[in-house]
């Protein structure tokens, strides 16, 4: 499956480091759902390079519309984090088109059957976590 990962990155994270910590968290979320044999997405990855190169003006312009784009090309989605109204507009989406929205990396692994292996077939179950 294609999973997003959803959560705050601007917003309540004034300084640089701030939302750096919260980039961490995202992509250690990602991390963990590559692991479990699925792609991970997140909408600030795919937009952040590309407002880094068209001026920070163009933050508002090119962010929230990017990440809820890529919601159409995702099957499920991650929210995870504290408060975030671009988060939860992703979340949001993900649940009008009949689409799951977990909140934890253990609700979205109970949610999962038999995760893929990185070439796309069924690996059988290895255990309990």
């Amino acid at each position: 499956m294609w999973i997003m990962v959803a959560g705050p990155y601007s917003y309540g994270a004034p300084a640089p480091e701030d939302r750096a910590a919260n980039l961490r968290a995202l992509n250690r979320a990602a991390a963990e759902i590559f692991e479990m044999g699925h792609i991970p997405l997140i909408g600030v990855n795919m937009a952040l390079p590309m407002i880094e190169a068209a001026g920070a003006d163009t933050y508002e312009k090119i962010m929230m519309p990017l990440s809820l784009s890529l919601v159409e090309r995702c099957d499920a989605c991650l929210r995870i984090g504290g408060a975030s109204p671009g988060a939860d507009e992703e979340a949001e989406r993900f649940r009008s088109l009949g689409c799951p929205v977990f909140y934890s990396l253990a609700e979205l692994r109970a949610a999962i059957d038999l995760p893929l292996s990185r070439t796309g077939e069924r690996r059988e179950a290895e255990g309990k976590d």
